[in-house]
């Protein structure tokens, strides 16, 4: 069960800040070892993870832990590791004329002790990703993972005592309240993945403490079908975008912006798309489950609300299935909701796709920016004005061009959200430098003429200073 008293969470905290004090820049062979060791951990045990997290879903494909979670995980370790040295080296920085010939510099400097809150929806990938940036930057590492995934939580904590000292990375186990304790502690930097809600609850918390954040929420992410688009390759793509984990994704597409008088066209192949790709839902083991009953209920009273309000709801369930007290859920593609509906407010984070009719690009435009900014964006169909449109004219955390969710798996690019969806970033160098501080560093020369600007003054620093005015 899981459970972590606050006196483990303190005690675990202060062994990590003064194992630090003793080495606050571990250099590149030590920082190397640790991801190598994290390495280890995600490919010696990947068997266990996946059934653990099968097991806490009530059903969840391995094959989809692999592909989600392990795979991505493993690329950026090895992206860190080739990279490292690069990262790490001390910067020259260009030195204004008047200076020289002084020099600048930028040290990238280990923070101290990171925090990570990870959640339950991808529990692997979302605490060892983070974690290989904090690593590789030389940083301590405490993580909390979700309490609704305790046994991948328990597992994780017991393989991370095996592969690591707890002054290097250590896993906190508990509930609601341990979290909120572990989001209070005075981190050098925290990350929290999670709902906007408490992401805001978060950001006070660690405001208490001045500890810098780092916050991956969610939201609602817009799919745009462009009249140009092939609509069949796109359909095809929203599809398996929107079932991955039945939906339980941060960038999964939320909702589905098609052009005027298609809308039920594209909710027919929609259909036909997701059947595809899950013949059975009830049965099939590559269709994950919903994590919890209160997630289940919810996401069935945001279909019971809208088909109550009119709207047209077209069950998929191509094999007739009984879905009986499994927490499994049977896609929905919904035509016509009501705006103010909470399926159309709120994140969905489930297997609902509701079709919005739009008139034009700039109408489409207009329907993303009136709304909290998404996560993600994706974009599908060949017309390069519209397109270019559309990256310009809003505002998303990261976007995917005729595909979806690939842009998470960039480690060559930034990743995180912006507005309501989020602050800060990281993988790859951006998630090094998130957990780094860039310590600028001005080397004085020798026959600097610095001193003919201090008292007493006199002509020598007119001259002097007349010669900056014609420098600058």
């Amino acid at each position: 069960m899981l459970q972590t008293s606050r006196d483990f969470l303190t005690a675990a905290f202060e062994t990590q800040k003064a194992a630090f004090s003793r080495d606050p820049f571990p250099d590149l062979d030590a920082r190397r070892a640790s991801l190598k060791q994290l390495l280890a951990l995600t490919e010696k045990h990947e068997a266990e993870f996946c059934a653990a997290i099968d097991a806490d879903f009530g059903g969840r494909s391995a094959h989809e832990t692999r592909l989600a979670e392990i795979v991505v995980v493993r690329a950026g370790i090895r992206h860190a590791l080739s990279h490292l040295s690069s990262w790490m080296a001390e910067k020259r920085m260009p030195t204004a004329m008047p200076f020289w010939p002084a020099k600048n510099r930028l040290l990238p400097q280990p923070l101290g002790v990171v925090g990570i809150v990870s959640p339950w929806n991808y529990p692997f990938q979302l605490a060892l990703a983070p974690a290989t940036a904090a690593l590789a930057a030389g940083n301590r590492v405490l993580i909390k993972p979700s309490e609704l995934t305790p046994r991948f939580s328990e597992l994780l904590a017991s393989l991370a005592a095996k592969h690591f000292a707890a002054d290097q990375l250590n896993i906190v186990l508990g509930d609601a309240e341990v979290g909120k304790a572990f989001v209070s502690m005075p981190f050098d930097h925290l990350l929290f993945t999670g709902s906007t809600s408490v992401g805001r609850q978060v950001a006070v918390a660690a405001a208490a403490n001045l500890t810098p954040v780092t916050l991956e929420l969610g939201g609602k992410s817009p799919a745009i079908l462009d009249p140009s688009c092939d609509l069949d390759k796109a359909i095809a793509s929203v599809a398996y975008g929107k079932l991955l984990n039945a939906g339980q994704t941060c960038i999964a597409p939320d909702y589905l912006m098609v052009p005027v008088g298609k809308g039920r066209d594209v909710a027919g192949k929609m259909a036909q798309a997701m059947t595809r790709l899950y013949p059975s839902f009830a049965g099939n083991p590559d269709y994950t489950a919903i994590v919890s009953d209160r997630h289940h209920a919810r996401l069935k009273g945001l279909v019971d609300e809208v088909r109550a309000g009119g709207a047209e709801v077209i069950e998929v369930n191509p094999a007739g299935e009984n879905f009986g007290n499994t927490r499994k859920l049977a896609p929905a593609i919904v035509l016509n909701a009501d705006p103010d509906a909470g399926l159309m407010q709120e994140e969905i984070f489930g297997p609902i796709l509701p079709i919005v009719e739009y008139g034009d690009v700039r109408e489409a435009i207009s329907y993303v920016n009136e709304r909290d900014r998404p996560l993600a964006l994706y974009w599908f169909g060949k017309d390069a004005a519209a397109r270019r449109r559309v990256l310009r004219e809003t505002v998303a955390g990261g976007v995917t061009i005729n595909d979806c969710l690939m842009h998470i798996a960039q480690e060559d690019q930034p990743f995180g959200g912006v507005g309501a969806s989020g602050m800060g970033a990281y993988h790859g160098e951006w998630g090094f430098r998130t957990f780094s501080k860039e310590k600028p560093i001005f080397v004085q020369s020798p026959l600097s003429a610095g001193g003919m600007l201090r008292p007493p003054y006199g002509p020598a620093f007119e001259r002097v200073l007349r010669l900056f005015r014609l420098m600058t």
